[in-house]
């Protein structure tokens, strides 16, 4: 599985010059007026993953004397995540307004949602918003809640209907979803503060549009990349970042010793790229395993308490089903052994079976039949 995620907000608030930076080019239309971009710019960026690095050099001491003639590993793969630039959306969207119907639409194909509200102040670049990142986060969040209050309206009839023709325990807990989901969104809620995991669970079908994690990105200037989020958005911090996205597009055209450099002389330690993915990471409850061989090494996402089997099966669908069992070890002790026999004649290599919880850097090799 790969990471999707959709970048939104009002027009004219950075959402294409981030895209742009974070792709290391210029893959979307940056233009200072609204609708620049129509039809959803996509692009894959590769997880930044130190492991990946530091793992070339295991998979060269153990295989290259048997390959002599060729590059080992021949392929490095990381994980990667899908990002979306969706147009600007504007209020009104959900009865229409600025092509928001077909924006919304692009919004539903994502995993989770990054926000970029503006908190810089330019007079040369067109502001569609107000003055306030604050109120400019509620018309987005007010615009999605209403196209997800359309979407219940629709279905809930035949829910009730369903509930009257059969008050069991399925359709019982169909109606209430829909009761808590009416009533939360007609006050402005998300459903991801209204519903339960399990409700959530079972409102999958509904594909809301506010049931999707969200990662609010606060454009700022260079000058304020250091401040405080609470200036913005008072103690509606979590799952907030700041991001100068202009410095994001500086820091794409430097090779890696000139990034470092800038960075540290601006008072950053990371990327914008770094830390989105890893707020995207976190609020998803994602995380990586490794497979690491002569022909390839790789990193592979899944979900947090993925057992074993489900893990093989993101390798390919014959390696969940014959699976038998997965030779583990974790990152740290493979990197200190130096090579994955040095590791197993330390009995630092584990036989897991199908029960086995998957843990962030655990490197695999699965056994299955065919």
């Amino acid at each position: 599985m790969s990471l999707s995620v959709g970048i939104v907000g009002l027009p004219n608030v950075g959402k294409s010059t981030l895209f742009n930076a974070l792709l290391k080019r210029q893959a979307a239309l940056a233009a200072n007026y609204p609708f620049a971009t129509i039809e959803p710019n996509v692009g894959i960026v590769d997880v930044p993953d130190i492991r990946l690095e530091k793992l070339v050099e295991v998979v060269k001491n153990e295989y290259s004397s048997k390959f002599k003639d060729r590059e080992i590993p021949e392929k490095v793969i990381p994980a990667v995540v899908k990002f979306y630039d969706i147009a600007g959306l504007v209020k009104g969207a959900s009865q229409g307004e600025g092509l928001g119907n077909q924006f919304l639409a692009h919004i539903r194909e994502v995993d989770s949602i990054v926000h970029v509200v503006r908190a810089f102040n330019d007079e040369n670049v067109v502001k569609a918003g107000s003055v306030n990142p604050k109120e400019d986060i509620e018309v987005i969040n007010t615009e999605l809640a209403l196209a997800d209050l359309q979407t219940v309206q629709k279905v809930y009839n035949r829910v009730e209907g369903d509930y009257k023709k059969n008050k069991d325990k399925e359709n019982t807990e169909k109606l209430n979803i829909m009761n808590k989901l009416n009533s939360g969104l007609n006050n402005g809620e998300p459903a991801r503060d209204i519903l339960t995991k399990d409700e959530k669970d079972s409102a999958k079908d509904l594909n809301l549009l506010t049931i999707k994690p969200v990662i609010f990105v606060l454009n700022v200037s260079e000058e304020e990349l250091n401040n405080n989020i609470a200036q913005w958005l008072g103690n509606s911090t979590n799952n907030a970042i700041i991001i100068c996205a202009k410095v994001e597009s500086e820091l794409c055209s430097f090779d890696e010793g000139e990034k470092q450099t800038y960075m540290k002389s601006i008072g950053i330690t990371e990327s914008g790229l770094d830390k989105l993915i890893r707020k995207a990471y976190k609020i998803l409850e994602l995380q990586s395993f490794l497979t690491a061989g002569p022909k390839e090494l790789r990193a592979w996402t899944i979900k947090k308490g993925t057992k074993a089997p489900q893990a093989a099966g993101v390798i390919h669908t014959d390696f969940e089903r014959g699976f038998i069992t997965a030779e583990v070890v974790g990152f740290d002790n493979l990197i200190e052994a130096g090579s994955w026999k040095i590791a197993k004649d330390r009995g630092l290599i584990r036989i897991e079976g199908k029960n086995y919880v998957m843990q962030d850097g655990d490197v695999v090799e699965f056994r299955f039949s065919a």
